[in-house]
């Protein structure tokens, strides 16, 4: 099995040719730890946990090492802590606890790596010391800033006309900078802001700059060149081109990662999520409403290359798709391995640039498979498949648990939503009106209408 990955290097689907098939080696950028983390932070967790799976089911469990950082230096850490009157130290470990916690239940495997970058300054400080020996970089008044025209094939990654790049440079107008696309690697640190000793002889204590954070800490657990490198598609410029810039020119290697990866924007019913705009939702708050694994299910519906209009109804979906698979499943435990043929398809689908909407569209067939033979063995098979894409992980009977915890409404809420629908409907807004039923639905009220609207509820299971 030939495992394929869309490439934004190379803009075309490369196959994988790990530098060591012993050791395939994945970077992924995590989260910045001063908030809740939203909805959009979730896509690549999920995306990057089903193709850590993949992986380890290709080359085998200890012969693949995932890392994903954690960004605990920051000046949003800083101003975040500043606001709520703690320590920065309190700040991050609380918001990384959340994180850890939010995404363990969304079904993800904990990366084998997870490190931080206070804990990596010391790598930092060597880079950023052989940029400035080699030519690459340079200190101004009290900066160190990567010489952006050193490197002549600086862009490759983004493939952004140069205007672009000095458009997207001038967020920080700087007048020693040598040219407009300079950035920079370290800077001078503010009394009570977090400060270490400074690279290059310079005397004032200072902070690593943004994308250097990355190049150590990958340089540090994977080494100076690695297999894949994964994130959001906000973040190929200027993140991912600066981290290529850096840890080529440190270390003069053609490549720093051999494919890139980068999933798709989130919207939410439509609209870009913003706090402005009143629709900023937190993977937390998304908990507390509907089980991890739906979520999960609602994510990988859409190809991770694509945009993904995050929406009731298609959490309402994936809720009811759930509710059947586990229903045929029962408590059986999973056949995982490469003698389930089940599994063996969806790996086939996954290998093809990580197609999870191909592969979910054939386990609802191989659930109706399972359903119709009602033989045990399928049952097995139909589970240990859907465990490849972090599905059906538990039983039958936990999910039913899971479910009456997770969505149980009493009659005043049930009667408040029935009422907004009604008034939607009169106002005819019957879009807002079916978000309602399927809402309702997906937590098990079915609701009776008539042409007057609607005249009972009942739980449907």
């Amino acid at each position: 099995m030939e495992l394929r990955l869309y490439n934004t290097l190379t803009r075309a689907k490369d196959p994988l040719r790990p530098f060591d098939p012993h050791n395939v080696r994945m970077y992924v950028c995590g989260p910045t730890v001063y908030d809740h983390a939203h909805i959009g932070n979730a896509r690549p967790v999920i995306v990057f946990d089903v193709l850590y799976r993949l992986l380890r089911r290709l080359y085998g469990t200890g012969h693949v090492t995932y890392v994903r950082n954690i960004t605990d230096v920051d000046d949003k850490i800083n101003a975040r802590a500043a606001e709520r009157g703690i320590s920065i130290r309190d700040l991050t470990e609380e918001t990384y606890r959340w994180f850890r916690e939010d995404t363990a239940a969304l079904g993800c495997l904990r990366p084998d790596v997870e490190p931080r970058a206070t804990e990596h300054i010391a790598e930092m400080r060597t880079l950023i010391e052989s940029l400035v020996a080699s030519g690459h970089a340079y200190v101004a008044e009290e900066h160190v800033l990567f010489h952006v025209p050193s490197m002549p094939d600086y862009g490759a990654l983004s493939r952004r006309p140069l205007d672009e790049m000095v458009a997207g440079a001038r967020v920080d107008v700087a007048p020693y900078k040598r040219d407009p696309t300079d950035f920079v690697l370290w800077k001078p640190s503010p009394d009570g802001v977090p400060g270490w000793p400074s690279p290059c002889g310079i005397a004032t204590p200072g902070r690593p700059g943004w994308h250097i954070e990355c190049s150590a800490m990958s340089w540090r657990h994977l080494g100076e060149t690695f297999d894949i490198h994964g994130g959001g598609i906000d973040l190929v410029f200027p993140h991912h081109e600066n981290e290529i810039a850096q840890s080529r020119c440190a270390f003069q290697t053609g490549v720093m990662a051999q494919v890139w990866m980068h999933n798709g924007f989130l919207m939410l019913e439509g609209e870009k999520m913003s706090k402005s705009l009143g629709n900023f939702v937190t993977i937390r708050e998304l908990l507390d409403e509907w089980p991890g694994e739906v979520l999960r299910l609602a994510m990988l519906s859409t190809h991770y290359r694509q945009p993904i209009n995050w929406t009731r109804q298609g959490l309402g979906f994936a809720a009811k798709t759930l509710d059947k698979w586990y229903r045929i499943v029962g408590d059986a435990e999973a056949e995982t391995g490469p003698d389930n043929p089940f599994e063996s398809e969806i790996a086939e689908r996954l290998a093809d640039d990580l197609n999870a909407p191909s592969a979910i569209t054939h386990l609802h067939h191989l659930a109706e498979v399972a359903e119709q033979e009602d033989d045990p063995a399928l049952r097995r098979r139909f589970k240990g498949a859907a465990n490849l894409l972090g599905l059906l992980d538990g039983t039958d009977s936990a999910w039913r648990t899971s479910q009456k915890a997770a969505v149980a409404l009493d009659e005043a809420s049930i009667a408040a939503l029935i009422a907004e629908r009604l008034a939607a409907r009169k106002a005819r807004d019957f879009k807002r009106a079916d978000q309602i039923r399927e809402e309702l639905a997906s937590k098990g009220i079915a609701l009776m209408d008539n042409k007057d609207g609607t005249t009972s509820w009942e739980v449907s299971r």
